[in-house]
């Protein structure tokens, strides 16, 4: 508020130095074009008095009519030439000599011929000084000066006056706002002092303010209901839908967990990636609708042959993922892999027709064949990957040829 109100007073002092600028220079070309005319007017009256005595050579009275034009208070200098260009009298003002320099005042020159019936006797030069109108319009400016600064000092004291009484009601409605982003505190209340524009402005402020409350109440009780809820929202987040199985992000999670029991236990540990054979046929000869039946199928199929503590997981499209904790052998896993493949090889039939698919394995242990959960998941996965090349439907260990 303080900035604009600077800003404004700028602009007003620089309106009226310009303002006054101008009209000093209008009224400054105005007088001297009014004393050039006034000088071209009274060189001519001397010259026609002139005309008669420089015809009879009269320089007496020559010099007597020169001194007795002197009376013109800017007249700096008068000559007379004769035609042949000889000075024939002249005269010059004292202050001729005493006002030179760079601070001299600007100088006007007025020639007149001076003919006497008919003949051209010579010539008049008058020289005058513009002293007079010089220290007047200095005078002006600074008078005008001065009344710019009063005048600017005076709107600089109202501008305060008014940014105090006028303005007061917008700057406390300004630190309200930022006391209630500061705050995060809607309950409070800017103070109506006037029903003008600011008082109906701090009015719609504060049916902002009560309507954000409400909003605020009623997202903070939502968030309560979403909290309570939150443990289903939890495992609806960490399950597939179609199949009902852990999915990605779950087992994420689980075979970190389940790498770091066993690195504490020093036991040994499986994973599977398991990928369907002949889905994507399925899918684009069946329909989504048949390869979405063969997933659920599927999937119950490998539940029913796991151990108690195995975690099957559905990653995504046709890969399934299974986590073997606290193996006994890698005997067991190989067993487990291959009863898995004739589960899913069993005949599915969806919609009347005969699905062909299949499944192929890729099995890795920590800690022989990884050392953390990331090298394990590289390892089942390039074992699967080998089994995909052997021939699918069956199982591979990434340095064991086996089912």
């Amino acid at each position: 508020m303080r900035r604009l109100t600077t800003l404004n007073l700028a602009v007003l002092v620089l309106t009226l130095l310009l303002t006054v600028l101008l009209i000093a220079s209008l009224t400054w070309k105005a007088a001297v074009q009014r004393q050039t005319d006034a000088a071209e007017l009274a060189a001519g009256l001397l010259a026609n008095n002139l005309a008669s005595m420089v015809a009879f050579n009269d320089l007496e009275a020559m010099r007597a009519e020169l001194a007795g034009f002197s009376f013109r208070p800017d007249l700096v200098e008068l000559r007379l030439l004769a035609a042949d260009g000889r000075v024939l009298v002249e005269w010059q003002s004292p202050k001729l000599q005493a006002q030179t320099g760079l601070l001299s005042a600007p100088e006007i020159e007025i020639r007149e011929t001076i003919e006497f019936k008919g003949e051209v006797l010579g010539q008049l030069q008058l020289r005058e000084r513009l002293d007079i109108l010089t220290r007047s319009m200095l005078w002006l400016s600074l008078t005008a000066g001065i009344v710019i600064l009063l005048a600017s000092l005076v709107a600089a004291a109202a501008s305060r006056l008014v940014q105090r009484r006028a303005l007061a009601p917008i700057v406390e409605l300004g630190r309200l706002a930022e006391q209630v982003a500061a705050q995060q505190d809607y309950g409070l209340r800017a103070q109506v002092h006037r029903l003008d524009e600011v008082g109906r402005l701090a009015q719609r402020f504060n049916e902002m303010l009560a309507r954000i409350e409400v909003a605020q109440e009623q997202i903070n009780q939502r968030l309560r209901l979403e909290q309570q809820a939150g443990q289903q929202f939890q495992q609806l987040a960490h399950h597939d839908s179609l199949t009902q199985l852990p999915n990605r992000l779950f087992f994420q999670g689980a075979i970190r967990e389940m790498v770091s029991r066993a690195q504490a236990s020093q036991g040994l540990m499986g994973l599977m990636f398991i990928d369907l054979d002949n889905f994507k046929h399925v899918n684009d000869n069946h329909g989504h609708d048949a390869g979405d039946e063969v997933l659920r199928v599927v999937a119950r199929r490998m539940s029913a042959v796991l151990r108690r503590g195995d975690l099957l997981c559905r990653l995504g499209g046709d890969e399934f993922a299974l986590l073997l904790p606290e193996l006994q052998h890698v005997a067991v896993a190989e067993q487990m892999a291959q009863r898995l493949i004739s589960s899913v090889r069993e005949p599915l039939v969806v919609g009347g027709v005969l699905m062909p698919v299949g499944a192929t394995v890729g099995l890795a242990f920590f800690p022989t064949d990884a050392q953390d959960a990331d090298g394990l998941l590289q390892a089942a996965d390039a074992a699967m990957y080998a089994a995909k090349r052997a021939g699918k439907n069956c199982y591979r260990r990434v340095a064991h040829a086996q089912g």
